[in-house]
This record gives structure tokens, sequence and C-alpha cells, in this order.
């Protein structure tokens, strides 16, 4: 009997463990996506400060509904946190900075900040020219058909969308300065430009009023963008920080 109650014992301490491993391993696995989720949303224009947002946000969409880009999606599960709530996937559809800012009046609760009045008012992340080596103004390649097909492969267009679609396949078959021609901010040359290197080759360059709207990485061509969002960062913060 005694034998036995040992043994039982055993199994019950080598089976806890195990199950305590595992919890411990599936924390990990689900705390995995929260991790890159609050690094990685995209909020809409005049999001305020995230656990703020977190906490001001009923989830209502109405901030979708109003969008004329079809920018703003909600998140789900496999966001990792947040579910419910407006987030912008910018290689898929960035923000077009509309005068009115639609989403921010239609906001019924301050999760976006009704200060925000006007482009020159939000700060959404910043635009960091990180994978040159895809850059097609750095490789002198033109730009492809087929990468343009991309952006015409959403599922939703309306006029307004319509007119950046006809903009856009002016590029085809030219060299690429799209990312700079393209940036809806009310001047554009204050937040991205083509510069010319020594070597006499053009390439974006970042500057100091990019608000992170990301629409240089959904129309960047490169099967790959060479320009990827930093959500929630600043010029400030990201550009600046080693110079401190």
């Amino acid at each position: 009997m005694a034998l036995h109650v040992k043994q039982e014992r055993r199994e019950f301490i080598q089976y806890s463990t195990l199950g305590i491993l595992g919890l411990v391993l599936g924390a990990g696995v689900a705390g995995a996506p929260y991790l890159k989720a609050r690094e990685t949303h995209l909020r809409p224009p005049g999001a305020v400060e995230e656990d703020r947002f977190l906490s001001l946000c009923i989830k209502c969409g109405q901030c979708l509904q109003v969008c004329p880009y079809h920018s703003i999606k909600l998140s789900d599960f496999t966001r990792g946190y947040g579910m419910g709530t407006p987030y912008i996937e910018a290689r898929e559809r960035g923000c077009y900075l509309c005068g009115a800012l639609p989403c921010v009046l239609a906001c019924p609760t301050g999760a976006l900040d009704h200060h925000a009045e006007k482009p020159e008012d939000v700060q959404m992340g910043i635009a960091v020219f990180a994978f040159p080596e895809t850059c097609l103004a750095i490789t002198r390649t033109i730009v492809p058909k087929n990468q343009i097909e991309r952006i015409y492969s959403h599922p939703h267009t309306r006029n307004l969308e319509e007119d950046v679609l006809k903009k856009l396949s002016t590029y085809e078959g030219k060299n690429c300065t799209i990312c700079a021609d393209m940036c809806p901010f009310p001047n554009p040359l204050s937040a991205i430009e083509m510069i010319v290197t020594e070597e006499g080759i053009k390439k974006p360059q970042i500057n100091h009023n990019c608000v992170g709207c990301g629409v240089c990485e959904e129309l960047c061509p490169a099967s790959s963008p060479s320009i990827v969002i930093k959500p929630r960062e600043t010029y400030e913060t990201f550009y600046k920080k080693d110079q401190r």
C-alpha cells in the first residue's frame, strides 16, 4: 500500500512538473503575439498614447466605417491584444491623411484625439528607409507592372482610390520616385524627398514632418518594401536618439 502511494506521488510530481512546464511554454507562445502586437500596431490618425487608447476605445468601428480609403481594419485574436480595436496594415493600405480626418471626427470617446483637426496635427509613427537593397531607385530598376498590380488587387475601390491608382499607373516602366511623389502629407517634401548621392544615385530621404501614414510602404513597388513604418515613433525619437 505504501509503495503504491509513493508511486502515485512520484507520478503526480512528474506530471505536475510537465503540466507547469507546458503552461509556461504555452504562455510564452501566447505572449509572443502580444509583445509583437505592441510593437507593430499602427493606429489611425490622432490615436492617443497606447494604454489610454485601449482604455478609451469601445471597438465601435465608426472610424473604419467613415474611412474613404478602406485603410482601417479591426484587430482580431491573431494580432495578439486589443481585439476589436482599429489599426492600419500599411503594406496593404496606408492612411491618406484626409483633410478633415473623418476617422477622428467619428470617434465617440476621444481614443482618436479630437484636438487633431488636420494632417499636420497627427503623429502615427515614422517611415524608415530600412532596406535600401530592395529600393528600385537605388538599383535603377524600372517600376514593374506586376508590382503595381499588387495595389490594384485591393478588394475595395472608391473614387478617391481610383485617383490613386490612375496616378500610380503612370509610373509603370519608369524610374521609381513613387514614395516621394505620392506622399499625402500637405507639404510632402517636408516629410519625404528624393535626394541624389555623390555617386549620382537617387534615393528617398525621410524628413522631420513625416507622420508615419504608411502610404510610402503601401505603394513601394519593390517585392519587399524598402521603406517600413515604425508605429508610435517620431522623427526625434527615432532619428535623433543617437545624437543625444
